[in-house]
């Protein structure tokens, strides 16, 4: 008999659970339910849409289930009945399952300010979230001229550095003294603060929004220091939170997010969770690599292969829009705080340019590099891989060497990169895999992508495999040295 795999939600988790499992042999039926009336998109590239760089035909992903998959876009699930094992939705419709995923997400808070109705929110008012969301943004940025972003946080400076390269006044209105706190330190975001300026972005910090003021002529925001700012348009980016809400109603364990363990299991066995609305170990990732390695492990673990079990990586965080640089990992704290840590920090606000790594046992533990650093990539695979660090502090602080030596063997020549080297970190693609790849048949940057997904998450890893695949075009592929 068919197996029945339901899946709640077509996000980035979603529609790549319902593409792998699509992809491993075996009898079953898979109902994809989305919310949303579009097919799957990627969600980060929503900024690069707001900066007018791609259209919304380049966001969509274009790994769509296929055929034998039921995916069923803007059918939203009201009740999930885990004694029948069924599914209600909004079109009244009963459906069963032998095993039901939750790829729900994440919704955008929006914050109980004076004169704000978070239910009915004006047309000058928008959170950023969804692709919905960014259409509304782009309407309203037709004929406005200046824009408020509350929250600076990796969301809301994205959303700000896409709407100031339409040639839009933004100013961003934080309550914390300093920009993305959850990531940089204070001298970072200090640098981060004067690099936005002068991309035309303006801020104000260390200051809450109390109330909101809307009309058909603008936006006015108040501020607790008892500041006013206008504009034309106000988007919200204050943080989002998993959507928990079918889980909850269903009796499921919910803490901050729906609670599984290392299969992905909630408290249900024949229910999966995935995603942000996920919880392992205490925490909700909310970015797409750890979604999609979930992903891979439930199609796995639903298909047969009941070993597989979810190890989280740590995490690094980039922002990479136009003429931003930054990564940011692991652990950093206060200096002096903490025996044994070896604490190197760079500082040329002119430039743009911040480094600071922490280092424990020749392992590297945290690190933010923001600016033009070539060694940003031999950072992040020390932290990746807990290699030892260079004696030479600086080739990873600076960028260089010793005598100017670019810092990091792949900076030189993919030829001496590592085998086991991360490239794409959304999609686990190493060195190796790409090299696979080529041996196999690829033979340019397209087909390449295609068959591994390097660089369709983030992006941020294109130019790395294009060097790649620009270097294997150059060699006879039974003389790569691997």
């Amino acid at each position: 008999m068919s197996r029945r795999i339901v899946i709640v939600g077509y996000g980035m988790a979603g529609s790549r659970l319902a593409t792998e499992l699509h992809a491993r042999p075996g009898d079953r039926t898979i109902t994809v339910l989305g919310a949303e009336p579009h097919r799957a998109y990627n969600r980060i590239m929503l900024s690069t849409l707001l900066a007018g760089k791609v259209g919304e035909a380049d966001v969509e992903l274009t790994e769509l289930a296929g055929q034998g998959v039921d995916v069923r876009a803007g059918v939203t699930v009201t009740a999930i009945d885990r004694a029948t094992r069924t599914v209600r939705t909004d079109t009244g419709e009963t459906i069963g399952y032998d095993h039901l995923v939750l790829a729900t997400g994440s919704r955008a808070v929006v914050p109980p300010l004076s004169g704000l109705d978070v239910h009915r929110l004006p047309d000058r008012v928008v959170p950023f979230r969804t692709l919905d969301d960014c259409r509304r943004i782009l309407a309203a940025a037709r004929d406005a001229r200046s824009v408020l972003v509350l929250g600076g946080g990796l969301l809301g400076l994205e959303a700000a550095r896409g709407l100031a390269a339409r040639g839009l006044d933004v100013r961003v209105v934080h309550p914390v003294g300093h920009l993305m706190e959850r990531q940089l330190d204070p001298a970072a975001g200090a640098v981060l603060a004067d690099t936005l300026a002068r991309l035309g972005v303006g801020t104000r910090l260390g200051t809450s929004a109390t109330g909101v003021a809307a009309g058909s002529d603008g936006v006015r925001l108040d501020l607790a220091d008892g500041g006013v700012l206008d504009a034309d348009l106000l988007v919200l980016a204050c943080g989002v939170r998993p959507d928990t809400a079918l889980a909850g109603a269903a009796g499921l364990t919910v803490e901050r997010g729906v609670v599984v363990d290392d299969r992905l299991r909630t408290s249900d066995p024949h229910v999966s969770a995935i995603g942000d609305c996920a919880q392992y170990d205490g925490l909700v990732s909310g970015l797409v690599a750890p979604a999609w390695a979930q992903a891979r492990v439930v199609a796995r673990q639903l298909t047969g292969d009941g070993h597989d079990r979810y190890r989280p990586q740590p995490g690094v965080t980039r922002l990479k829009a136009a003429g931003i640089d930054l990564a940011a990992m692991g652990d950093l704290p206060a200096p002096g705080t903490v025996p044994d840590v070896e604490e190197l920090t760079f500082t040329d606000p002119a430039r743009g340019t911040y480094a600071r790594l922490s280092i424990s046992g020749e392992r590297l533990t945290g690190a933010i590099l923001l600016g033009d650093n070539p060694s940003v990539g031999t950072v992040i695979q020390l932290f990746d891989r807990g290699g030892p660090v260079p004696a030479d502090r600086r080739s990873l602080l600076l960028g260089r060497a010793l005598g100017g030596a670019t810092a990091g063997p792949e900076a030189a020549s993919p030829a001496l990169m590592p085998d086991a080297a991360t490239v794409c970190r959304c999609n686990a693609v190493s060195k190796a895999d790409l090299v696979d790849c080529w041996r196999k048949g690829a033979r340019s940057m397209p087909e390449v992508v295609a068959a591994t997904r390097a660089g369709t998450g983030c992006s941020s890893c294109r130019d790395a495999v294009a060097g790649i695949v620009e270097w294997l075009s150059e060699v006879d592929p039974v003389e790569v040295t691997r």
